[in-house]
């Protein structure tokens, strides 16, 4: 997943966490990081490695219609911005 410096990746992945109805702890778990990683990531601190990214892609696949909307609208936002 390529995403673009100004898409708001926590906003994803705290939308994401909330579809799937997980805490950020099992949401971390998931995941295979610490809950600090992924609060530090909603938290704008941190953003997620390349490896997380593609597992998160993964579970938005694995939605189906409601992570392909995610999945659009956050990379429809991205690329747009960065034609502005």
């Amino acid at each position: 997943m390529e995403l673009g410096n100004s898409l708001k990746i926590s906003d994803l992945i705290r939308e994401l966490r909330q579809q799937l109805d997980l805490s950020q702890e099992k949401f971390a778990a998931k995941l295979g990081v610490s809950l600090r990683t992924v609060n530090r990531w909603e938290k704008k601190s941190t953003v997620p490695s390349q490896m997380a990214l593609k597992l998160i892609e993964e579970m938005l696949h694995k939605m189906g219609e409601p992570g392909k909307r995610l999945l659009n609208e956050y990379l429809l936002k991205a690329e747009q911005r960065e034609d502005s």
